[in-house]
């Protein structure tokens, strides 16, 4: 594994960086998010904040900007409270005790196994959905990877095969192996260092079938009403809740719409019961469909004019009148940058010939 990792490892930023602060971001980023998609995210972020220091003393909002696009926004803010204690009670520098490393927020067990073996070269397995996948195949696991069982007979493999001495190495072959060879379908066997080890190359028609697959839930689905409500040339903004979903992100006023209700009724009363402010609803912008973890939903964006009133949210949240022009300056979630791209395409049509 070793040598295989040796020859064929990519080439990545935060391996060549070999910096506790590099590889604690990519490992946070990497969650739930595919390597293609973070290398430009964590160059741009890491040219931001390039210390636990510069991330710990930034506002919040630069770092969600910073994040913006990439999801699972509960990590960008873990990453900035987990930083802003790394410098209070650290002294800016990446703990390598495990206790005090798993108490910083977000960094669980695969979190910590990987920055303090990659990191500190400390012998800690590092037990991802890739490592699963591939001593799933190789051991042939049949039990279902989520069960405490099997992820305790996983665990104690990942601890025997450990090569001490180099676990970081180790850890991020296992990973690679899992993401570039043993991939979820189509696993390249012929090209796998393991491959005479594999039992369930042996055993099995397609060894893809490991590891056992939960059965997928279906998602509930939302219809959102959203108004861009204009004032002058300004738009009203609110801010989301620090904690819970997109928690700190900006998004335009308007909420669930229920059964059989129409759109444009509902949000001329949403806003006028959560802002206090009267609003014509003057016409549909875009539809867009979009996928979250545990929901789906449907976004309807409406442009609306502002009436009479002064905005303040029931809730307490914060509320802003921008220019159009300067929504980007702002951090919002994907498929509200998407409904500003719509809207903005829609200004353009409707801008006069000649104007600038």
């Amino acid at each position: 594994m070793l040598d295989w990792y040796g020859e064929h490892q990519r080439d990545l930023p935060w391996r060549r960086a070999g910096d506790p602060y590099a590889v604690w971001v990519s490992e946070i980023m990497l969650q739930q998010t595919r390597v293609d998609q973070v290398r430009p995210y964590y160059d741009r972020f890491m040219e931001l904040f390039p210390t636990a220091a510069h991330l710990g003393t930034a506002p919040l909002e630069d770092v969600l900007k910073a994040w913006e696009g990439m999801g699972y926004y509960a990590r960008a803010r873990n990453l900035h409270r987990a930083a802003r204690r790394v410098v209070e009670e650290h002294g800016g520098q990446i703990p390598e005790d495990p206790a005090r490393i798993s108490d910083l927020p977000g960094i669980g067990p695969y979190t910590a196994a990987a920055i303090l073996s990659i990191a500190f070269g400390k012998d800690c397995p590092v037990v991802d959905g890739n490592v699963v996948r591939v001593l799933s195949r190789l051991f042939l696991l049949t039990g279902n990877p989520a069960s405490s069982a099997a992820r305790k007979k996983i665990d104690g493999l990942a601890g025997r095969l450990l090569a001490r001495g180099r676990a970081g190495d180790f850890n991020q072959a296992m990973m690679e192996l899992g993401a570039t060879i043993c991939t979820p379908r189509k696993p390249r066997c012929g090209a796998c260092p393991v491959n005479p080890f594999c039992e369930a190359r042996k055993t099995l028609p397609d060894p893809s079938v490991l590891p056992r697959k939960r059965p997928r839930k279906q998602r509930p689905h939302h219809h959102v009403a959203a108004g861009i409500v204009g004032r002058n040339d300004e738009v009203l903004i609110v801010r989301r809740p620090t904690d819970g979903l997109l928690g700190g992100l900006w998004e335009f006023p308007g909420g669930i719409v229920g059964k059989g209700v129409v759109g444009e009724e509902f949000l001329a009363e949403e806003i006028k019961n959560t802002l206090g402010i009267g609003i014509r609803v003057d016409r549909a912008v875009a539809t867009l469909r979009h996928a979250f973890t545990h929901f789906e939903m449907t976004l309807q964006g409406y442009s609306c004019s502002h009436l009479e009133g002064v905005a303040r949210h029931r809730d307490g949240n914060e509320c802003r009148w921008v220019r159009f022009d300067d929504l980007g300056s702002f951090a919002f979630p994907r498929a509200y940058q998407r409904l500003i791209e719509a809207a903005a395409e829609v200004r353009e049509d409707r801008q006069p010939a000649g104007s600038t």
